[in-house]
C-alpha cells in the first residue's frame, strides 16, 4: 500500500474543479486519507519545491502556489502515485491526452498552470508528505468499495 501527495493548486479552487478533480481519484478507488485547505507561505512552497531552485521557472512557480489556496491530499491505494500521475496526465497541455485532468482542464494560454501536483516516486512521496502532514493529520480507514487491505494502518 502507497501513500502519496497530491496538491490541487490555486487554478484548480479559482476554476471551481475541486469537485470534478477529486471525484477522479476517488473514482479511481483510492482513499483520501488526509486533506486540508492553506494557503502555503513562500517559506512552504520553497521547502516544497527545492529541487528546482535555480531552475528559470522557480521564482514564477513559487508565486503561482502561494497567490491563493490550495487544497493538499493524502492519497492511499495499490500503485497510488503511479496511478495518480497516470490521472493527472502531463503537465504541459499539448502533452496531455483527453481523459486526464490535464488533457481535460489545462489551458494551453496558462502553460504552467497545471492544476495538479502529484508526487513522482516514492522518496518524493515521502519527503512532501511529511511537508504537509503530521502523522495525526494521515487517518487509516476501510472503503466499502475496495479491497479489505484498503485501511491498513498509517
Amino acid at each position: 500500500m502507497e501513500t502519496t501527495l497530491i496538491i490541487l493548486k490555486p487554478d484548480t479552487i479559482q476554476r471551481g474543479l475541486i469537485g470534478e478533480i477529486i471525484h477522479r481519484f476517488e473514482r479511481a478507488g483510492l482513499s483520501i486519507v488526509g486533506m486540508k485547505m492553506v494557503r502555503a507561505s513562500r517559506e512552504l512552497a520553497e521547502t516544497h519545491y527545492e529541487e528546482h531552485k535555480g531552475k528559470g521557472f522557480y521564482d514564477e512557480l513559487l508565486q503561482f502556489i502561494t497567490e491563493a489556496p490550495i487544497i493538499v491530499m493524502a492519497l492511499r491505494g495499490e500503485n497510488v502515485i503511479e496511478i495518480c500521475r497516470k490521472l493527472r496526465g502531463p503537465t504541459d497541455p499539448f502533452k496531455a491526452q483527453p481523459g486526464t485532468i490535464c488533457g481535460d482542464y489545462a489551458h494551453f494560454l496558462f502553460k504552467g498552470r497545471n492544476l495538479v501536483h502529484a508526487s513522482a516516486n516514492p522518496s518524493d512521496a515521502e519527503r512532501e508528505l511529511k511537508i504537509w502532514f503530521t502523522d495525526e493529520e494521515i487517518y487509516a480507514y476501510n472503503r466499502y468499495d475496495s479491497y479489505p487491505t484498503q485501511g491498513v494502518k498509517a
